[in-house]
């Protein structure tokens, strides 16, 4: 094996020694490459979808932001063992890969955009998942699920539009399954976060009776932190707990 012999040309400790800086390195030029995707994809023109790998390389890196990590792993609480899965505005496919693939059995991930469609198919593809391009306003894919995500996207639609994805999640719902996701908090004094945002919610009330017309189990977590107050929502006909304690 090719570490056997550096061992043996080297020694142990200068191996290890000159691995970590080579290691080092590379995180170094994947921070300043990283950085440079950043600004090139989102000073003047922001897209419509993210490439989380820069939130790994990059912005963990610069801000020690978690947020980014808290949408996977609130999500992943959710899911049902081997169950098959849906998430909606799948955009970069990074959750689908590292985060939901980790229980779910299946799962079909979708995006209007065919560049984040793209991305996702190169970039985080898996046995398990299975990328469509597709406008979910015009309707959820055929089928039942027992788990489906729409996760930092649901700001990007008008409130009627939200009541008919809503609406539609829950015919696509196998019995006791469950719709969750995140979006944040609107900003006083501030118009939208985003160009693309249609809707930014005032608070956990006001995102709780999106859901109220179609759930009887509701749930809605928050985080703050000095740059973004996040909501996360979790959804469901089946009594309990939703978020397994949190």
């Amino acid at each position: 094996m090719k570490h056997t012999h550096l061992n043996k040309v080297l020694g142990r400790n200068l191996s290890i020694k000159l691995v970590k800086k080579f290691n080092k390195f590379l995180r170094k030029l994947a921070y300043k490459s990283h950085s440079l995707q950043r600004n090139l994809e989102w000073n003047d023109s922001p897209p419509e979808w993210f490439d989380h790998f820069i939130d790994l390389y990059y912005q963990w890196p610069k801000g020690k932001n978690v947020y980014w990590l808290e949408r996977g792993v609130f999500n992943l609480l959710t899911i049902k063992q081997n169950g098959a899965l849906l998430e909606i505005c799948c955009g970069d496919g990074f959750n689908a890969k590292y985060f939901y693939s980790v229980k779910a059995g299946s799962i079909l991930a979708v995006d209007f955009d065919p560049s984040a469609i793209d991305h996702a198919k190169t970039n985080n593809s898996s046995e398990k998942i299975k990328y469509e391009l597709r406008d979910i306003r015009n309707g959820l894919p055929e089928g039942k699920f027992d788990n489906i995500i729409w996760d930092a996207a649901i700001e990007h639609f008008t409130p009627d539009e939200i009541h008919r994805v809503i609406k539609d999640a829950k015919i696509h719902l196998n019995s006791g399954g469950v719709l969750s996701g995140y979006t944040l908090k609107e900003k006083q004094g501030v118009e939208k976060q985003l160009p693309h945002h249609e809707y930014e919610f005032k608070s956990k009330a006001d995102l709780e009776n999106f859901f109220k017309p179609y759930f009887s189990n509701i749930k809605i977590l928050e985080t703050v932190y000095p740059d973004r107050h996040n909501f996360y929502f979790f959804a469901s006909d089946k009594s309990g707990n939703l978020t397994n304690g949190l």
